[in-house]
C-alpha cells in the first residue's frame, strides 16, 4: 500500500477541481508556431542527419504542456529555436494548458487519448499524479527529468493594503490580521493550484511572519489567467504566481508586490520538466533528445543578452499573449514592487546557473523539501518522511539528466556530483537540512503535523 494512501483524496479533489474549470480534456489554448531553424547561438541548427544512430530518437514527436508563466520559457525556446528538431524530434508539440487542472487531466489520459505526455509542473504534482492523489485514485507514474528554472515568482497584494507594512517582513502582522478579523473581514490569498509551489510560497511567507495561514487567511485557487482580473474586481487580497502576472498587477496600478520568492528563499527550486514513466521507458533516446533541447534552451535563456529577444518570444499571442513590456524588466531583475524597487540580476528568474550552482539538475534534496512541506501542512501523512527518499529515487530520474548532459557535452563542472544541494536557508532564518527533515519540521512554530 502506498504511504500516500491515507490522504483524504476526496478532500484534495474538492479543492483541486476548482482549478480545472469548464475546460475540455484537451485543455489547450493555442498551437505553437512552425519550427524555426535557428539555434540559440543564432546559427543553423544541426540537421537530424548529423545525429549518430546510437542517439537517434525512437520517435519524432511528443506532446508537452505548459502554462503562460516564465517557467515555461525553456520549452517555448526549444520549439522556437528548432532545438527539438536539432536533436531528432521535429514533431514535438508544446500545448498551452488552460490551467493546472487541465494539465493534470491531460497527462492522465496521455497523448494517445488526446492529452499530453508531460511538460511543465509545479512540485510536488508529479508525485501526487504518480500516487493517484489528484487523478481520481488512478496512478499515473511520472519521472522528474529536469528543473526548468529558479525564482521568477512573487506575491502580489491589492492596492487597498498599501502602506500597511505588508513587505517581505510584515511590520505588525498581529495588528493587521486581527484588525481585519475584528472588522468581520477576511484576507483572501490565492494561488494557481492547491498543495503545490505557489501555495507553499504564500504559506511560507505568512508563517515566516508569525501568521497562521489556516487561521488568519482564506486560501483559494484561481487559474493564472484570472489572477489580474480577480484582483482588479476585489475578489482577492493577494495572490502567488509567476511572472509576468505580479508585474502586471503593479504596471496596471491594481496592486503592489510584497515579496519576491527570491527574497523568501534565494535560488529556490521552482518548476520542473516531468514526463509519464511509460513514455520515458518506451522512448529512452527520445527522452534524452528532449532533455538536450531543453538544456540548450536553458543556457540560451540564462544569457541576459538574450532576454530582450526572450521577452519578444514569450509575449507572442500563441504563448503568453501579453505586451513584452510586462516581461522585460522582471527578466532583467528589475522589479518595481510598488512600494520599493529591486535591480539585481541575481533575483531574476534563472534557467541554467544560480548562486548555488546548477538550475537544470533536479536535486533530490529539493523534492524532499516539497514532500516535507506537504507533511508540515497536513497535505501528506506523517509517515511520509520515513519513506520519502525511496519514493524520490523512483520518481526523480537525475540519472537520465546526467546522461543527457554528458552526451550534450556539458562541462563536468556544471554536472553536480551529489543529489543533494545541502542545507537551505529561508528569509526567517529557518534551515532545511535534507539529511534531517524531521529537525526542520520540529523547528517550525506554525504547522499542522
Amino acid at each position: 500500500m502506498s504511504f500516500f494512501s491515507n490522504v483524504s483524496r476526496r478532500r484534495f479533489m474538492t479543492i483541486a477541481t476548482a482549478s480545472t474549470g469548464a475546460v475540455l480534456l484537451k485543455g489547450c489554448l493555442g498551437n505553437p508556431p512552425e519550427t524555426t531553424t535557428s539555434s540559440p547561438s543564432s546559427t543553423v541548427a544541426s540537421p537530424v542527419a548529423d545525429l549518430k544512430p546510437e542517439v537517434m530518437p525512437e520517435v519524432k514527436a511528443a506532446k508537452l504542456g505548459y502554462l503562460p508563466i516564465v517557467e515555461a520559457a525553456p520549452l517555448i525556446v526549444a520549439k522556437e529555436k528548432g532545438l527539438f528538431a536539432k536533436y531528432g524530434m521535429p514533431d514535438v508539440e508544446i500545448d498551452k494548458q488552460a490551467n493546472w487542472g487541465a494539465a493534470r487531466d491531460n497527462v492522465k489520459i496521455g497523448s494517445a487519448g488526446g492529452g499530453i505526455d508531460g511538460g511543465q509542473w509545479q512540485m510536488p504534482m508529479p508525485y501526487l499524479i504518480s500516487e493517484g492523489i489528484i487523478t481520481d485514485n488512478t496512478k499515473v507514474p511520472m519521472y522528474v527529468l529536469a528543473q526548468l528554472n529558479t525564482q521568477g515568482n512573487g506575491i502580489a497584494i491589492a492596492n487597498k493594503h498599501r502602506g500597511k507594512g505588508l513587505s517581505l517582513k510584515i511590520a505588525e502582522p498581529a495588528v493587521f490580521f486581527d484588525k481585519l478579523k475584528s472588522e468581520g473581514s477576511e484576507f483572501k490569498a490565492a494561488y494557481t493550484f492547491p498543495k503545490a509551489n505557489q501555495e507553499f510560497w504564500i504559506r511560507y511567507w505568512l508563517a515566516g511572519n508569525g501568521v497562521d495561514p489556516d487561521a488568519k487567511v482564506s486560501l483559494l485557487t484561481v487559474p493564472t489567467s484570472q489572477t489580474v482580473a480577480d484582483m482588479k474586481r476585489g475578489a482577492m487580497d493577494a495572490f502567488s504566481t509567476g511572472d509576468p502576472w505580479p508585474n502586471r498587477i503593479v504596471t496596471d496600478k491594481i496592486g503592489f508586490i510584497s515579496a519576491l520568492t527570491a527574497e523568501i528563499w534565494q535560488n529556490h527550486p521552482e518548476e520542473y520538466l516531468a514526463i509519464r514513466k511509460d513514455w520515458v521507458d518506451k522512448n529512452p533516446k527520445a527522452t534524452k533528445a528532449i532533455l538536450k533541447a531543453v538544456m540548450e534552451a536553458q543556457q540560451w535563456c540564462d544569457n541576459f543578452d538574450n532576454r530582450q529577444e526572450l521577452a519578444g518570444i514569450l509575449s507572442k499571442r500563441e504563448y503568453f499573449g501579453v505586451s513584452e513590456t510586462f516581461l522585460i524588466e522582471p527578466l532583467m531583475g528589475k522589479y518595481n514592487l510598488g512600494e520599493r524597487s529591486i535591480d539585481d540580476k541575481s533575483m531574476a528568474v534563472l534557467y541554467w546557473k544560480d548562486g548555488k550552482g546548477s538550475v537544470s539538475y533536479p536535486y533530490q534534496s529539493h523534492d524532499l523539501w516539497f514532500l516535507t512541506e506537504s507533511v508540515r501542512w497536513g497535505f501528506l501523512p506523517k509517515d511520509t518522511l520515513a519513506k520519502a527518499k525511496d519514493l524520490i529515487k523512483q520518481v526523480n530520474r537525475e540519472d537520465i539528466w546526467r546522461e543527457a548532459a554528458t552526451e550534450l557535452g556539458v562541462a563536468a563542472t556544471d554536472i553536480p556530483t551529489s543529489t543533494s544541494r545541502g542545507v537551505e536557508e529561508f528569509f526567517d532564518g529557518t534551515k532545511f537540512d535534507p539529511e534531517n527533515p524531521q529537525a526542520y519540521l520540529d523547528s517550525l512554530k506554525i504547522k499542522r503535523v
